[in-house]
């Protein structure tokens, strides 16, 4: 399904999106990998098969314009894109009082607004191919809300729906839209660091998340990976996905209840 595929990756200087270039690079794709941390894209680049061909370009997402030009270079470097993820992300933990406007503004652009520049930028390649693949990374947190992640939380709510909208309007196109729901994976969003005016109940969520954290990047890559190849839209990966997605959908008005009584005083 991948070999000889153009794949474009954002974020894949850590985590998942490493995780899938490794896999992706492994299946026998062309890799067109991004990240704004360049060391970090070394380290994947490293880490890659030697065959594989793979160009890596330093991406800012919540720069518009930086995210058209890197669509256009793709296209003029690969002569073609098949499978787009949209993985880049990053997150602050903070309670709606204490987060700022700035600290909500910089998770906001980077995990809603990359994904919609990724999307619009590379949408028109796709159609005009009418062949293609644009994968949005949400998170459970795309499912539910739960304290502290607010910023985060209105992000990945905004993915979920960009993409169950492209799930209505691509029918007929050759192209498809796949949204994916990772839950607790080990990577550097477990790291998140607490807003500058964290008190006490953010140290406590940081500590639950971190409990949470347990599938690994690379494990939660098989699993998607073997969802595009199953031709599924939506993808619950990672530790907890499937349980939480069954949760809000079975008590979207008391979930917080529950997972309240799960997390401890």
């Amino acid at each position: 399904m991948f070999k000889n595929k153009v794949v474009v990756i954002t974020g894949a200087g850590s985590g998942i999106g490493q995780a899938l270039a490794l896999a992706m690079g492994t299946e026998g794709a062309r890799l067109a990998l991004s990240d704004v941390n360049s060391s970090g894209l070394d380290e994947t680049r490293q880490k890659l098969p030697a065959n594989c061909e793979v160009r890596t370009y330093k991406l800012d997402v919540s720069s518009r314009e930086a995210v058209y030009e890197h669509a256009e270079r793709v296209r003029r470097d690969f002569g073609a894109v098949h499978t787009v993820i949209n993985n880049a992300g990053t997150a602050v933990l903070a309670t709606v009082e204490h987060v700022t406007l700035e600290e909500m503004e910089r998770v906001i652009n980077i995990n809603l607004w990359g994904v919609i520049y990724g999307t619009k930028a590379f949408l028109p390649i796709l159609l005009e191919q009418r062949d293609g693949c644009i994968v949005n990374i949400s998170s459970v947190f795309g499912l539910l809300a739960t304290p502290c992640s607010v910023a985060y939380t209105i992000s990945k709510f905004g993915v979920r729906g960009l993409t169950e909208t492209l799930w209505q309007e691509l029918h007929g196109t050759g192209v498809r839209a796949v949204l994916v729901h990772p839950g607790g994976v080990k990577t550097n969003i477990s790291d998140a660091p607490l807003a500058k005016n964290a008190g006490d109940f953010e140290r406590f969520m940081a500590e639950a998340n971190v409990r949470m954290m347990s599938a690994s990047p690379d494990d939660v890559a098989q699993q998607i990976l073997a969802g595009l190849k199953r031709g599924d839209p939506r993808l619950l990966v990672g530790n907890g996905a499937e349980d939480l997605f069954k949760l809000a959908l079975a008590a979207p008005d008391h979930y917080g209840e529950i997972l309240r009584q799960q997390m401890g005083p």
